[in-house]
C-alpha cells in the first residue's frame, strides 16, 4: 500500500525533529561543564555565561523565524529544512573545537540565525495535511520532538562520562547531518516559486482574517512555553528539597522531568485525532484549563514521588496545546502568508523559552519555590479566559457579517 505524499513526509520529519531535539538535548545541560572547560572557573561567571549562550540562541531566533517564514512561502518549506538541519550541524560541529567561551557564544548566536528544523517541519506538515487529518498530524508530529528530548540527556550524559564533552558536541552534529540527509533524499515538496515581492508586516496583518485570534494563540504559544521554562530549571533543586536523603537524587530527578515528556508523547497522538473530531479550539481551551489546575498541587506535595504523578498529568493535558495551537493557525492562515504566521508564532516561542527561563529563576529566589507554580497556573488561567473571549468576539463578528451578507440578498 502506497502512504499519501502527506503521511510520507511526517515520518520523514518525524525522524528528523527526533534527531534534532535528540542532538539538542544532549548540550543544553552540559553547557556550563563546557564553559568551566573553556577556562571560565568563578561560579559566578559560568552561571552568568550559561546564561548568555543558552539565551541568545533563542533571543536571535526569534528575531529571524518570521523571515525564514517568508522565505518558507516563497521557496517552499524543503530548503528550510535542509537550511536548518545542514547550518546546524556544522555550526555545532565548529562549537567542538571552541578554544575559548567567546567563539562558543559567537557560535551560538550564528546557530540562532540558522536553525528552525521543527518549526520548518510544522509548517511542511501543516501545509500539506489534509484538514480533517491535521491535528493527528502535528500531534503525532510534536512527539518526534517529546521523544528526542527525553533520550537526548542520558545519550549525552554517557558520551560526556566516557568520551569527553566534545564527542557530545560532534554525536549532535552527526544526527542533525542524519536530519539533512533524510529530508534531503525522502522529502518531497511541490513548490511553484513565485516572483511576487514577500508582503510587508502591515501587509501580512491585513491578509489576516481574525487579526484578534491570531494574537491569542501568539500569546498562547508564549504563555505555554513560559510556564514550561519557569519551572523546567528549578525541577531538581524541588525535588532536593523533597528528599529526605541526597541518595538517587540525580536518577529522581530525571524521573520526575521525564514523567510530563512521555505522558506527552502518549497522548499527544489521542489528543490530535481528538481535535479532528471536536475541533482544537476546544481541546486548546480544555488542555489551559487542566494545566492551569494541575500546576496548583505541585506546590503542596510532600515527598518527589507526588510531584511524578502531577507532572505525568501535566504532560498528558500540554500535549495537547501546541499542536491545537498549530492547527487552528493552519486553517485560518491564507495560503500564500502561512509561513510567515507560523513564523510569528515560533518566534513567540522562542521568547517564551527565554524569558520562561529568566522568570522561573527570578521568582524561586525572590519569594520561594512554590510561587513558581501559584504565578504560572494564574498566568494559564488568564491566557484561557482570553482564548475564550478572543473566540467569542470573532463568533460576534461572523454573525454580524453573515447578517450584512443576508440583507444585501
Amino acid at each position: 500500500m502506497t502512504l499519501p505524499l502527506w503521511k510520507k513526509n511526517l515520518y520523514v520529519v518525524w525522524f528528523g525533529s527526533f534527531a534534532t531535539a535528540a542532538g539538542m538535548s544532549q548540550i543544553i545541560p552540559f553547557l556550563p561543564l563546557y564553559i568551566e572547560k573553556l577556562g571560565i572557573t568563578d561560579t559566578a561567571q559560568i552561571e552568568s555565561w550559561a546564561g548568555l549562550v543558552f539565551g541568545g540562541t533563542f533571543l536571535v531566533s526569534a528575531i529571524v523565524s518570521p523571515l525564514w517564514g517568508r522565505l518558507a512561502d516563497k521557496y517552499g518549506r524543503k530548503p528550510m529544512l535542509l537550511r536548518a538541519s545542514l547550518g546546524m550541524s556544522l555550526i555545532i560541529l565548529a562549537m567542538a573545537f571552541a578554544q575559548n567561551v567567546y567563539q562558543l557564544f559567537g557560535l551560538r548566536l550564528i546557530m540562532g540565525i540558522v536553525s528552525g528544523y521543527i518549526p520548518a517541519s510544522i509548517i511542511l506538515v501543516a501545509t500539506q495535511t489534509p484538514k480533517t487529518h491535521s491535528g493527528w498530524a502535528l500531534g503525532m508530529l510534536s512527539t518526534g520532538g517529546i521523544s528526542g528530548s527525553l533520550v537526548g540527556p542520558l545519550i549525552g550524559g554517557m558520551l560526556a562520562e566516557y568520551m569527553g564533552m566534545r564527542f557530545v558536541f560532534i554525536d549532535t552534529s552527526i544526527l542533525l547531518l542524519c536530519a539533512f540527509l533524510a529530508s534531503y533524499f525522502f522529502v518531497n515538496e511541490k513548490v511553484v516559486v513565485t516572483k511576487k515581492k514577500a508582503p510587508s508586516l502591515k501587509q501580512v496583518w491585513e491578509m489576516t482574517p481574525h487579526v484578534g485570534l491570531f494574537l491569542a494563540m501568539f500569546l498562547t504559544t508564549f504563555m505555554v512555553q513560559l510556564a514550561n521554562m519557569s519551572i523546567q530549571p528549578i525541577i531538581t533543586v524541588y525535588v532536593k528539597m523533597l528528599s529526605q536523603s541526597s541518595a538517587h537524587l540525580e536518577l529522581m530527578s530525571g524521573i520526575v522531568v521525564a514523567a510530563a515528556g512521555l505522558a506527552s508523547v502518549l497522548s499527544a497522538p489521542f489528543l490530535g485525532k481528538l481535535s479532528d473530531k471536536i475541533g482544537p479550539r476546544r481541546i486548546l481551551i480544555y488542555s489551559l484549563i487542566f494545566t492551569g489546575v494541575v500546576f496548583i498541587p505541585q506546590a503542596f506535595v510532600t515527598n518527589a514521588w507526588q510531584l511524578t504523578v502531577l507532572r505525568f498529568m501535566l504532560g498528558l493535558a500540554t500535549a495537547g496545546i501546541l499542536p491545537a495551537i498549530n492547527t487552528i493557525v493552519k486553517k485560518m492562515a491564507p495560503a500564500s502568508i502561512t509561513g510567515q504566521l507560523f513564523g510569528y508564532n515560533q518566534s513567540a516561542q522562542f521568547l517564551g523559552t527565554l524569558g520562561g527561563s529568566l522568570l522561573g529563576a527570578h521568582v524561586a529566589a525572590t519569594f520561594g519555590i512554590h510561587y513558581v507554580f501559584f504565578s504560572t497556573s494564574l498566568l494559564l488561567f488568564l491566557n484561557a479566559g482570553w482564548v475564550v473571549a478572543s473566540e467569542i468576539l470573532v463568533k460576534k463578528r461572523e454573525r454580524k457579517i453573515e447578517a450584512a451578507r443576508s440583507g444585501l440578498r
